[in-house]
């Protein structure tokens, strides 16, 4: 069953050097909290794998603790560019980033294949895209009408990362809203961490909500307000102001640097 661990052991026991690490959650459920404690415990050289690098990617890779990003789709969603991306792909600072690029359907089918243990996703996608050329795809045929697909490889992350709105004190996690990829993430990884907004005596039934069990998950964190600026449904608000501060703060390396030093390394979180 998931041990209840403080974040900082947590990340600590799970996150090394050189991983291939997910931290995953669409749109709200973001695991902001965790991404700031891995940077505060100076990792480096990990891959990192994400349906879609937002502001924790930006700063993660601003951060130069990425060698590579497995993704589909970068941007600070309803504003434009992500500015530490652009300048670690365009002018390799703080480092040179080796890129692998899929489509949303490509990389969801990647993880639902990791997490079934199969060696491939099968899928009509890619097809008629420059994008073969430059990503990891290939095709097979369809046994039974010939039909030729598209196959995408297994994610399987060493670590997976994910935040929830809560945990019962056996290590069983519930979230709810929109459901991205967390709970196939966590199958896939050998290793996975939920940060929670709270741990309760009992999960009660939520609609649309998904339950990931305890024997599953390695360890739980309880890290309230852990997703913000994103956030989690039915307990706390996605702070829209900073996604729209974060461009002007991200476009310049100096200003980048001294915001990191004051909300993160330091511990504070984003104002």
């Amino acid at each position: 069953m998931a041990e209840l661990l403080p974040l900082p052991e947590a990340v600590a026991a799970l996150i090394h050097d050189g991983d291939a690490v997910a931290l995953e959650g669409f749109t709200h459920l973001i695991p902001f909290a965790a991404g700031h404690e891995l940077l505060r415990q100076g990792r480096r050289e990990l891959e990192l794998i994400r349906m879609t690098p937002d502001l924790l990617y930006d700063q993660l890779i601003g951060m130069g603790c990425a060698r590579r990003l497995v993704f589909s789709y970068g941007g600070n969603p309803g504003v434009g560019s992500l500015h530490r991306f652009r300048d670690a792909i365009e002018h390799g600072w703080p480092r040179a980033l080796e890129l692998e690029e899929h489509s949303h359907a490509g990389m969801a089918n990647r993880y639902a294949a990791g997490a079934a243990d199969l060696p491939f996703a099968v899928m009509r996608g890619y097809a008629g895209t420059d994008l073969v050329a430059h990503t990891t795809v290939g095709t097979i045929a369809c046994p039974f009408t010939g039909e030729q697909l598209t196959a995408v490889p297994a994610l399987r992350p060493d670590v997976a990362v994910i935040h929830a709105q809560e945990a019962d004190r056996d290590g069983n996690v519930q979230l709810w809203g929109i459901p991205g990829v967390q709970k196939e993430a966590v199958l896939a990884a050998r290793r996975s961490l939920v940060t929670v907004e709270r741990v309760v005596d009992a999960l009660a039934p939520r609609p649309g909500g998904v339950v990931i069990p305890g024997w599953v998950i390695d360890a739980v964190a309880e890290a309230p307000g852990g997703s913000r600026p994103s956030y989690s449904l039915g307990v706390t608000a996605r702070d829209n102001d900073f996604y729209r501060a974060w461009d002007a703060i991200s476009r310049d390396r100096d200003a980048f640097a001294a915001w990191m030093d004051e909300h993160v390394l330091a511990g504070t979180g984003a104002p």
